[in-house]
């Protein structure tokens, strides 16, 4: 698959293309307020609503534009069945966790539709059943045992042998009354709900220094300073690294592809399985009455596939060549269906598989974080909203405990733990002595981007179509591991813990963050002078 060869579909979310740019103004130099929010995804702006709707003064600060990131690149499930989660929970903390669990994800179901109503937005909300299924027999009796396991916690779970798929599956969970809708519909209503009720939301302020103490200082890229009493931290993946927080959220990214499709022919439920490197299917309303098919698939590590190599890894090929196969996928099973959009989605999950929601380390009193969502940001992101509104009120709910991010399970986590520290070694050790580089700037084609040899180091570049070069440091200003170039989306991409930069070396994704002080744009790995032949 070459840089040039077309890739399916309008390289868009459709949940950004269908809905208008924000314009809220740029922090000011100074400012204060009860809370700080950074992050103006589902559940930074969840926590703020929740905040101001008790009579906190609250400041949002987003570092691009308000639901123009993670949040409108999902797929927009709204619901409490999480694939297989409630088995191994139960196998893990016993019932009670279980239940709590169900019962805290199920009020957030709850919740959105309430505010939705509330704010009388049409944000597309269709109630639904939720499936998670399997094509392979060995799988059902997984199925079998989830089904057992979520319906014991308090969903109305069972377990099925006959979907609407328009494919035979051997056995899938059914949970009943969940949900889908048009996730930046509902946000920017929300932020709009925010604003009416005194909290102010700031846009192209990234947040790159936090001073705790009473109160809190916050510092943006421009130089603007927030104090506040309290700061919660809903980034999608920390911006902080003082809870060693990266150490246990393990980033993966998942392709989605939009068609259009005849609305008889369209699955009506939402479904998910762990089969073919996961695959994820839902619909949503299309405006000449058809309905819009929105298949995901194709998970990986950010920066485990390269452009140039051509296999990731994971031995499933450069990110480009990921997109074919599930558009194989969709039009195998689907042959009606018209692709309209292609984007990717991103998300972490932690090394115990719940959410990390609470306070943002044992030595803190003010400051507290959201992430390890695990790919399930609707539900868990409208619960961070309402959790962390009460803690920060001094009240803790009875499932507080199940999210905090203080608590750690030596036996249960030191699998993943190790694993994830493992590949991370792996890649800031191993990257260095046998990843492929060009030798010269000429060898990198138009289109492309390669790591290319400076000296000792490695420089990475970008040809554009037009032959400018585009050179910045290979090093991720993170924690210095080597990134790669994913060719479907023209990023550089860390495989140690996920952070994503444009061409340039701006950042796109954390956990990376522009240096404290930094000019605007300077947030990048480091632009480098490079030699050779255009």
């Amino acid at each position: 698959m070459t840089a040039t060869t077309p890739l399916p579909g309008t390289d868009a979310s459709y949940w950004m293309a269908s809905t208008p740019d924000t314009d809220y103004p740029g922090a000011p130099e100074e400012a204060s307020a009860d809370v700080v929010v950074i992050g103006g995804g589902m559940a930074g702006l969840c926590t703020a609503w929740e905040l101001v709707r008790r009579g906190r003064s609250v400041v949002v600060l987003e570092a691009g534009r308000v639901a123009g990131d993670v949040t409108c690149h999902t797929t927009a499930k709204v619901s409490a069945l999480h694939t297989l989660r409630y088995a191994a929970l139960r196998d893990t903390q016993g019932r009670r966790a279980a239940a709590q669990y169900a019962t805290s994800q199920q009020e957030a179901v709850r919740g959105i539709e309430r505010l939705a109503v509330e704010l009388g937005v049409d944000c597309q909300w269709e109630r639904t059943d939720a499936y998670t299924y399997a094509t392979d027999p060995g799988r059902v009796g997984a199925l079998r045992a989830e089904a057992t396991a979520a319906a014991d916690a308090g969903l109305d779970a069972t377990f099925v042998a006959e979907t609407e798929l328009p494919f035979p599956v051997a056995g899938a969970v059914r949970v009943g009354r969940q949900a889908q809708f048009h996730p930046r519909r509902f946000l920017l209503a929300l932020a709009e709900g925010i604003v009416a009720r005194g909290g102010r939301v700031y846009e192209r302020s990234r947040v790159t220094g936090l001073r705790e103490g009473s109160p809190c200082r916050v510092t943006t890229e421009d130089g603007a300073v927030v104090r506040a009493r309290h700061v919660a931290v809903p980034t999608h993946y920390p911006v902080f690294d003082r809870a060693l927080m990266f150490a246990r959220l393990e980033p993966t990214r998942e392709l989605v592809l939009a068609a259009t499709l005849p609305a008889e022919q369209a699955p009506r439920g939402t479904y998910i399985t762990l089969d073919d490197g996961t695959r994820s299917v839902r619909t949503a309303p299309w405006p000449d009455g058809r309905r819009l098919l929105i298949v995901t698939g194709e998970k990986f590590t950010p920066g485990t596939g390269d452009g140039n190599a051509g296999d990731g890894e994971d031995g499933t090929g450069a990110a480009s060549e990921r997109y074919p196969r599930l558009a194989d996928w969709l039009r195998q099973h689907f042959p009606a269906a018209e692709i309209t959009h292609r984007w990717a989605a991103q998300d972490n999950a932690s090394t115990d598989g719940l959410p990390y929601i609470g306070p943002f380390h044992p030595g803190t009193r003010n400051v507290y974080v959201a992430t390890g969502f695990g790919g399930w940001g609707m539900s868990s992101g409208a619960l961070a909203g309402t959790l962390l509104a009460d803690l920060i009120a001094g009240e803790r709910p009875e499932h507080a405990g199940l999210y905090d991010p203080r608590r750690l399970y030596p036996l249960r986590e030191a699998g993943p733990l190790l694993c994830q520290q493992a590949t991370v070694a792996r890649h800031f050790v191993g990257d260095r002595l046998r990843l492929a580089s060009a030798d010269d700037v000429a060898a990198v084609a138009p289109g492309t981007g390669a790591l290319v040899r400076v000296g000792a180091g490695r420089c990475a570049v970008y040809r554009a179509q037009d032959g400018t070069v585009h050179a910045v440091s290979a090093r991720c200003i993170h924690l210095g591991c080597l990134v790669r170039f994913n060719d479907a989306e023209h990023t550089w991409e860390c495989p140690c813990h996920g952070s994503r930069f444009a061409v340039d070396g701006s950042v796109f994704q954390g956990p990376a963050v522009p240096p404290a002080g930094a000019a605007p744009g300077a947030g990048r790995p480091g632009r480098r002078r490079v030699r050779g032949r255009r």
